[in-house]
């Protein structure tokens, strides 16, 4: 009877470490080997990092659904330090805060959070619910408005040889032209850089400060190890470049220099943003 019942204990344990299947199929590769990876094998790398950092597509449903099933995979493996989201700025801290140690859930949870249209609460809702219950804490990353405000208007000077090299610059210039649909001036190109920069270095001074082993969830380029966060990080002295898994779309390409991971999940259709982006800017259409 002992024997069996030390056997039945061993088994238990070893069981919580099986995380459930993924919900959504894809390809999964490690780039510096080149190699497939299995979801769990994913999971077995990424739980060893203290500090890991996931690329998203904002509008990509499989993305959020894979998030969470990451939060609770690698929680199932080592016990989590923090999670911290692009999507939240530090005027909705305490909100946040006030939330999580509420004794009952708010009835209108995304405005207990102020939470912000922005950013579409159907996709981000599961991931914050499941976070706020959990006993570690859910940090903002970003930056309030009126301090996006105050970078557009007078952008500051930015400390690091990394994340000043004019590689980095010219190719976050070209992203933010082309996330813009090529129709900002050229007059504003400097501040809208110097936007993305002073988000990318907002999110790398929390991820410092946050308790590990620290997660962040962000847009792909913030997550990018050659021009994100990442480099924004070993400027400020981190000891080394944190984890990045990339989730990106089939048919996208993503290298060794951007990300140590990607998961490659199926191709959805896109609402064409050009076109909406041409009519609010009176600019005549392409089609």
């Amino acid at each position: 009877m002992r024997v069996m019942l030390i056997l039945g204990l061993l088994l238990l344990s070893a069981c919580t470490h099986v995380s459930a299947p993924p919900p959504v199929v894809g390809e999964i590769r490690d780039l510096h080997s080149g190699q497939a990876v299995t979801p769990q094998a994913l999971i077995a790398a990424l739980a060893k990092s203290s500090r890991l950092i996931v690329g998203e597509q904002h509008d990509n449903r499989d993305h959020h659904e894979l998030q969470l099933w990451l939060l609770q995979s690698l929680g199932d493996r080592r016990p989590q330090g923090s999670l911290l989201l692009e999507m939240l700025t530090p005027d909705q801290q305490p909100r946040v805060d006030e939330v999580r140690h509420a004794a009952t859930p708010p009835k209108d949870l995304p405005g207990s959070l102020a939470w912000q249209s922005g950013w579409e609460w159907d996709l981000y809702g599961p991931i914050v619910r499941f976070s706020l219950t959990q006993p570690y804490p859910l940090l903002a990353a970003n930056l309030d408005v009126p301090e996006v405000r105050a970078i557009y208007a007078n952008p500051p000077t930015l400390s690091g040889s990394r994340s000043n090299a004019s590689s980095v610059r010219d190719e976050l210039l070209k992203q933010v032209s082309d996330s813009h649909c090529g129709l900002l001036p050229a007059s504003q190109m400097p501040a809208m850089l110097a936007v993305q920069q002073q988000r990318d270095r907002r999110m790398a001074e929390r991820l410092l400060a946050a308790p590990e082993p620290s997660v962040l969830y962000a847009g792909a380029f913030h997550a990018r190890k050659d021009v994100g966060v990442p480099i924004h990080l070993l400027d400020l002295g981190a000891p080394e470049a944190p984890t990045v898994l990339m989730l990106a779309q089939q048919g996208s390409e993503v290298t060794s220099q951007m990300a140590d991971f990607v998961w490659y999940t199926p191709k959805m259709p896109t609402p064409d943003y050009c076109e909406q982006m041409r009519k609010q800017f009176g600019k005549p259409s392409k089609k």
